[in-house]
């Protein structure tokens, strides 16, 4: 089994992203709807799909996510729009002058985008954003790489762990953003941000395992 795949070839995993963000434009603006504006969705699907318009399908992973992380952070208002902006623009810097995207590289621009999305939104663990799926995806992900798993294998650990880190912001409350000034009214429903980083890396690992093979 492949443990890497061309850069290259990486411009489809941006375009999946893409339209699995449309696709759930109105359940994120449904999530986001319980303890915030209910615009998470809205804004989302807008700067996904305006980056999909200036996405070349041949012009490679790094590249695409340049493009989308450019996008977000431009044309989306709001704390969303530049935190995952430097998320995908992170990652991008990391793979820029790649030919393969392997194991250990994307470990590599996990990180890089953690620390953007830190350093931008000062939340830690726990305070029911984002950081609540992403910190454990990416310790999941390393712990398998370390284990000697295979890419694909540590993507699917990563996919796992994304998942419970999302479904654990229901029993959060809110420590930061405008859903903080709810107090406990914020528990009981999932954080939209945590969600929508959750589609984010499940859908990325799928798209990726696909061209491990």
């Amino acid at each position: 089994m492949s443990q890497a795949f061309a850069n290259a070839d990486g411009a489809r995993i941006v375009l999946d992203l893409i339209d699995m963000m449309k696709e759930n434009r109105a359940y994120l603006s449904e999530v986001d709807g319980a303890i915030g504006d209910g615009d998470h969705g809205i804004n989302m699907a807008k700067g996904f799909t305006m980056a999909g318009e200036r996405i070349e399908a041949d012009g490679g992973f790094s590249e695409a996510l340049k493009t989308l992380g450019r996008t977000l952070m431009m044309e989306i208002g709001g704390s969303m729009g530049p935190l995952y902006g430097g998320f995908f623009k992170a990652m991008a810097k990391t793979a820029a002058d790649a030919q393969d995207i392997t194991a250990e590289l994307f470990g590599e621009m996990l990180q890089a985008a953690y620390g953007e999305i830190t350093r931008l939104g000062n939340a830690t663990v726990g305070d029911k954003t984002l950081v609540d799926t992403l910190d454990p995806a990416i310790g999941a992900y390393k712990g398998a790489i370390g284990d000697g798993k295979s890419f694909s294998e540590a993507l699917e650990a990563m996919r796992a762990a994304a998942e419970q880190g999302k479904e654990s912001t229901r029993d959060l409350v809110a420590k930061v953003g405008r859903s903080a000034r709810l107090g406990e009214r914020s528990r009981g429903v999932l954080d939209a941000g945590a969600t929508s980083c959750w589609l984010i890396l499940d859908t990325m690992a799928g798209s990726m395992q696909q061209l491990i093979g």
